[in-house]
């Protein structure tokens, strides 16, 4: 960046020092004028600078204002700090306004519409609100960590499964989160939290509805009564989607035992419509792929090498005939050893649109998809039917190569 600065600032030097070239010395009072207010920035047109300072980034924009009152007129524009609002905070205002409960004292937004707004001074407010915790209560087992990190900090058992199930659920939750909260290192009652719970209970029956709340209304309880500041606890398909900027479509959530293709609207998820089930995740892929090793003679002393070698090397081949006819070998050196695979690299993958290659009877990922698809037109819920055209796919297993485009391409 600072390259591109010094190139665009000695061009602009170069065609001003041209474009005011004279072939004699300049009178006393040219030399005298005043530079100009952007100093050599400034024969570049607005937009170009504008432009500039949205590669700088929020934090050396700040910094600019520093230098004169143009500088500062030019990054107080409230277009550029809208954008660094998009950019850098595009699900603060969905959350701290209107998911977490509780009288935390974030910062609201005031209407675009209102000619008082300064989204540089909003997006201040937002840097000084510190991050959530973040707990992925997933299928399989539990990641925790901060709203501001790139990965989770740790993970363990889920809290579906944690400590005794005979246990009443209070005490199993307490002791669940405060397990967490001495893993991070970090008091309850100074950070904010969001809590992923995982989908369950698909139906619409009474019973169903009363499991859920039950359990929401615990996770509440609980964490006020640890004092938790703001609490946020809502299914990981709706925050599936919420981490897509999108309130509304179609969350397929890949978990741990089975895969759920769930269609929300306005963040609520529509069981009325139907959430489609297909008896296939993580646990059944790697499964397959160590079916495979060991047909193949391919020695391995734990499961979690064959885990890692499903996320370093297996893929979703576009043409699966096709890939069959290819060399598709590809090493990989993990704690046991190097480890080379070739057809397993996206047989393992196939399972999720043909799952009889697994010995599973049940529809492929791209058919229950589609049927999705098909029950949220026959329903007209909303005014238009844009709403479900937008799939999010979620959980570790959506991150093989190739499955995203797949998906929707079959």
């Amino acid at each position: 960046m600072a390259t591109l600065l010094r190139k665009l600032c000695e061009s602009a030097t170069m065609k001003r020092s041209g474009s005011h070239s004279h072939p004699h010395p300049l009178p006393s009072s040219e030399q005298a004028r005043p530079s100009s207010p952007l100093g050599a920035f400034d024969p570049l047109p607005a937009d170009i600078l504008m432009q500039i300072v949205r590669l700088l980034g929020p934090k050396h924009a700040a910094r600019l204002c520093l230098v004169s009152k143009s500088w500062r007129s030019l990054v107080s524009d409230n277009a550029l700090w809208a954008h660094f609002l998009q950019t850098h905070h595009p699900h603060s205002p969905l959350f701290a306004e209107t998911a977490l409960s509780s009288g935390y004292p974030l910062p609201t937004l005031p209407a675009q519409n209102s000619p008082r707004v300064s989204f540089q001074h909003a997006y201040a407010l937002r840097e000084r609100v510190p991050p959530s915790v973040v707990i992925d209560g997933g299928s399989g087992y539990c990641k925790f960590g901060w709203s501001k990190g790139a990965s989770p900090s740790g993970r363990f058992a889920t809290f579906l499964e944690f400590g005794n199930v005979e246990t009443p659920m209070y005490t199993r939750l307490r002791h669940f989160f405060s397990t967490i909260y001495n893993r991070m290192q970090v008091k309850p009652s100074s950070q904010p939290v969001v809590v992923s719970i995982p989908i369950c209970h698909y139906d619409d029956t009474e019973s169903a509805k009363a499991s859920r709340q039950q359990l929401k209304e615990a996770i509440y309880v609980v964490l006020f009564d640890m004092n938790v500041p703001a609490v946020c606890a809502l299914n990981q398909g709706t925050l599936a989607l919420y981490a897509a900027n999108q309130t509304s479509g179609i969350a397929v959530n890949i978990g741990f035992q089975v895969t759920s293709i769930v269609p929300i609207l306005n963040g609520k998820v529509m069981r009325k419509v139907g959430v489609e089930v297909v008896g296939l995740g993580a646990l059944k892929l790697t499964g397959f792929l160590r079916e495979q090793m060991q047909q193949n003679n391919i020695s391995f002393e734990s499961l979690y090498t064959v885990r890692t070698l499903k996320e370093k090397l297996c893929y979703v081949a576009v043409d699966y005939e096709a890939e069959l006819l290819k060399d598709t070998q590809a090493s990989f050196e993990a704690v046991e050893g190097l480890f080379t695979l070739s057809k397993e690299r996206f047989q393992t993958g196939e399972i999720l649109f043909q799952p009889r290659l697994a010995g599973v009877r049940a529809m492929g990922l791209h058919q229950a998809i589609a049927l999705c698809v098909d029950h949220c037109y026959s329903a007209e819920l909303a005014g238009n039917n844009d709403w479900y055209k937008t799939v999010v796919l979620s959980g570790g297993t959506a991150c093989l190569p190739g499955l995203a485009g797949l998906s929707l391409s079959l």
